[in-house]
């Protein structure tokens, strides 16, 4: 993590790009990627034109330079380390290669998104009366927040009024807002452990102190988050991050009545909630909420579309006047045109009628690598969690190298993504994506990676 501090007179651009050169020197070989502009703005809740500052002052310096369809890349450099006085010579390597099969957990297939609907809303959209010559409303357009309040109410069981939606670009951009709100009454913040990487990046460039909760068979852990110091804990008790278990009602009530008693807030991340392909969605837990105490947060990313960076939170009452005093000049970071389609989008029921197609879409395609993952490996396999979102998680039954898989997926230009990277702990787990795929792609990239896996049994 990069130490950005918000409040120190050093410019914020001149801060990160000390940050990324240190980072560039001791961690990075030559031809690696490293991350984009805007995951960079994203994670550290920074503007784009502040990353492009930093970004475009180690261009110039030669420590990066940006490659057509690869982004920016660290240079062929030796660099000096002037403390010790001695170079550290950087090996030379290929930019990187395309990847062939890439599980991601959170991607969309490209033909997923309803481009042709989007591109009609949009021309009527322009068509009508958009008044470009004013500032947006802070908290979002209210005809978006509107509608989004119907579906919450309807769909997820949410108790909200539009005035309680604050319209965000994407999900650390809502964890941010959340963090810079609370951070004069809360310093400490518990979270699932294992849990989801992002969260906790967020509240921990923040300045919170952060407090591991382990996670069992019901969720979140009830007595150590008793034991804590914390009076703020971020949960997925829908779908929880990455293990995949829900929390009952039995223990979604005593976890408001552990907020009442210390005074204390409840982010509710409604992780996958809406990409379940076996049972009905589970209600949200802020629809039990009756004092107040839950701070919900959904996006439109696993859904819709990552690209757009759209998400939302529903403040609490007793929040929402703290809202108003700390962000009075807020705009929205969402363009005033993508929030106005998405606004028509909904009404218009095409939201409702897209979520059944991706929805028989990913089951389709979850249940075809399923039953190849079955047929192929299915000796040495344990699947740890199916069902909803968009991956699969599996694990070994027998010895097994872990590095070799590594190495091998990578020698077959496959990229594979692990539950203990991506969420802490000791919890392990190959974590197997298929929205990315098409249904023909999935077949094609089991029987490479079956074939990877057998020689990585021992």
């Amino acid at each position: 993590m990069y130490l950005i501090e918000q409040k120190r007179k050093r410019p914020l651009c001149i801060q990160l790009y000390e940050e990324l050169k240190k980072d560039i020197i001791q961690n990075y070989n030559v031809g690696e990627k490293i991350p984009s502009i805007r995951k960079i703005a994203s994670i550290y809740n920074l503007s784009k034109n502040t990353v492009e500052k930093a970004f475009s002052q180690l261009v110039i310096e030669g420590y990066i330079d940006s490659y057509p369809k690869s982004g920016y890349v660290v240079t062929e450099t030796n660099y000096q380390d002037f403390n010790n006085n001695q170079k550290i010579e950087v090996k030379k390597n290929d930019i990187q290669e395309e990847i062939l099969y890439d599980f991601f957990t959170a991607r969309l297939a490209q033909n997923s998104f309803p481009l042709k609907l989007w591109k009609r809303l949009f021309a009527k959209v322009i068509d009508e009366s958009l008044d470009f010559g004013k500032y947006q409303d802070g908290q979002g357009e209210l005809g978006l927040r509107e509608q989004i309040c119907k579906y919450l109410i309807k769909s997820r069981g949410v108790n909200c009024h539009a005035n309680q939606i604050i319209i965000c670009n994407g999900f650390a951009d809502s964890m941010g807002l959340i963090a810079n709100l609370l951070k004069d009454s809360y310093k400490n913040l518990a979270i699932e452990f294992p849990g989801y990487h992002i969260a906790r990046s967020v509240f921990d460039s923040h300045n919170y102190s952060i407090t591991n909760i382990s996670v069992g068979k019901t969720g979140i852990n009830l007595e150590e988050l008793n034991q804590s110091k914390s009076r703020l804990v971020y949960i997925t008790p829908s779908h929880q991050y990455p293990t995949g278990v829900t929390i009952p009602i039995s223990k979604r009530i005593k976890l408001l009545e552990w907020a009442k008693k210390v005074d204390g807030f409840i982010i509710e991340d409604d992780y996958d909630s809406e990409l379940s392909y076996t049972n009905r969605p589970i209600p949200s837990l802020q629809g039990l909420d009756k004092h107040g105490k839950i701070i919900y947060a959904g996006t439109f990313s696993k859904s819709l579309s990552p690209a757009m960076r759209v998400s939302y939170l529903v403040l609490p009452a007793v929040l929402l006047n703290k809202y108003k005093k700390s962000y009075e000049y807020r705009t929205s970071k969402v363009c005033l045109t993508t929030q106005k389609v998405l606004e028509k989008f909904i009404e218009g029921g095409y939201w409702d009628k897209h979520l059944r197609k991706i929805r028989t879409s990913n089951k389709k395609k979850h249940n075809i690598m399923k039953n190849l993952l079955i047929e192929k490996i299915g000796k040495t396999l344990k699947i740890e969690r199916q069902g909803s979102g968009l991956a699969i998680l599996i694990n070994p039954t027998v010895d097994f190298d872990w590095d070799k898989l590594e190495a091998l997926s990578k020698k077959n230009k496959m990229k594979l993504y692990y539950a203990k990277e991506r969420s802490g702990g000791k919890w392990q787990a190959l974590m197997m994506g298929f929205g990315g795929f098409n249904e023909e792609k999935i077949e094609e990239a089991i029987i490479v990676f079956s074939k990877i896996w057998n020689k990585c049994i021992i």
